[in-house]
């Protein structure tokens, strides 16, 4: 078995430069929800101290100017950008597993010079997309990691690292924090340490039955893994979720019911997309919302209600009559609440289910087609069908003041060359 892990470089910061050439070589950070702190940020910004999760009111100044480049988060323009590299790789290999936004794996096996694939992956990637990526490349899929860490810090290897070989694979993970490894977090880090083992390649080295009693199996698994026995196979269709969460933090404090149930409907509608997108249909619909825990001087609330429907459905209209519901049982008068969710769970697929006895067959097939038009329009990027719960103005939505264009999106927002 060969695998490639190909890694798109600071992707949500390189994103925003592909329309962008004049900050190319500048610092650039991407900011939280309602801007307020950082969440990605580029090779330049780290060199100038900035560090992930610093809240942006404490560094705007310094950073601007030092010639920095600040964004909002730009969600509909980081999942196209996403999607078409995931595209991409799909034209290249013929096993993908999209393993994050940002990182997918390929399946070399056969190859005869996978460092050769690697070098015209990241030229095809560059000149298709605008994306920089880091090609790993290893016997398991761990190792695969591993090389990417390789390619990723050492600029001579040109982005690219091949650990097919036994002897460059050693030299590697002797230079490799044991922290960096693949499922190794802060707390099996700290216990690794106090056993001596510092490097990759003291963990590689390490008894795997020593590992699975102080352990876990999984940690066996790793060890066995960096040490070239393939533990963990491609998954090329991923899994089902089993539920699906939106929330979102208010720009402001909100006290009024109207506004909540608009942020509430809102985060449903938006649930609802995913759901059809996974071809499901939720049987278990969920409202949380809470207060700022971080304002002592304000009364503190959470609440949190679920409602179990009748029989599952994806149609939103069917899940913004139960969140309502709900929603007027959490509002209380005098909160101020700063944010609330919606969550869908108890996941069925279309047809193996028993359907509403009430509700006959055409109404079924017509709330299909309504649905299915409605998303049509919606990413079509000509405009956006809402229901009337959602709001219009919302003032209580996140705010992204330095949110850059839609490009890929927006037809009013493609840009334009002069």
């Amino acid at each position: 078995m060969t695998f490639a892990l190909v890694d798109c470089n600071s992707f949500y910061a390189s994103c925003e430069r592909i329309f962008r050439p004049d900050i190319k070589k500048k610092p650039v950070v991407v900011l939280s929800n309602n801007d307020g702190c950082v969440v990605a940020l580029s090779k330049e910004a780290k060199q100038l101290g900035i560090k992930m999760c610093e809240p942006w009111f404490k560094i705007e100044k310094s950073f601007l100017r030092k010639g920095g480049v600040a964004f909002s988060s730009n969600y509909e323009l980081y999942a196209d950008v996403s999607s078409r590299v995931m595209q991409t790789l799909e034209n290249l290999s013929p096993k993908v597993e999209v393993y994050s936004i940002d990182e997918a794996f390929l399946d070399l096996t056969g190859l005869k010079d996978c460092e050769k694939f690697g070098h015209q992956c990241r030229e095809t990637i560059d000149r298709w997309v605008g994306m920089p990526v880091c090609v790993g490349i290893g016997p398991t899929k761990t190792l695969a990691k591993v090389a990417n860490y390789g390619a990723k810090h050492y600029p001579a290897t040109n982005g690219v690292v091949d650990l097919t070989n036994l002897k460059r694979r050693k030299k590697l993970m002797a230079l490799m924090p044991v922290r960096e490894v693949w499922g190794v977090g802060s707390r099996i880090n700290k216990r690794l340490n106090s056993l001596g083992i510092e490097t990759a390649l003291e963990l590689a080295e390490i008894d795997t039955k020593l590992i699975k009693r102080k352990f876990s199996s999984v940690l066996e698994r790793t060890v066995m893994e960096l040490q070239g026995y393939s533990c963990i196979g491609l998954e090329q269709q991923p899994k089902t979720k089993k539920q699906i969460v939106v929330s979102r933090t208010f720009s402001k404090k909100v006290n009024d019911f109207n506004s909540v149930n608009e942020a509430v409907s809102d985060y449903a509608s938006r649930a609802c997309e995913k759901l059809r997108r996974e071809n499901q249909y939720c049987k278990m619909v969920s409202v949380f919302m809470r207060t700022n825990y971080f304002r002592k001087q304000d009364k503190q609330y959470n609440g949190f209600r679920s409602y179990k429907l009748f029989s599952p459905t994806n149609d939103t209209r069917d899940i913004l009559n139960a969140t309502r519901h709900m929603t007027e049982q959490l509002f209380k008068e005098n909160i101020n609440f700063i944010k609330a969710g919606v969550m869908l769970s108890d996941f069925y697929d279309e047809g193996i289910y028993q359907g509403d006895l009430f509700r006959n067959i055409d109404e079924r097939i017509n709330s299909k087609k309504l649905m299915t038009t409605i998303d049509k329009i919606n990413t079509s990027g000509v405009g956006k069908v809402t229901f009337a719960s959602q709001g219009i103005k919302k003032p209580w939505s996140m705010r992204r003041l330095l949110k850059s264009p839609r490009y890929l999106t927006n037809w009013k927002e493609i840009p334009i060359v002069r």
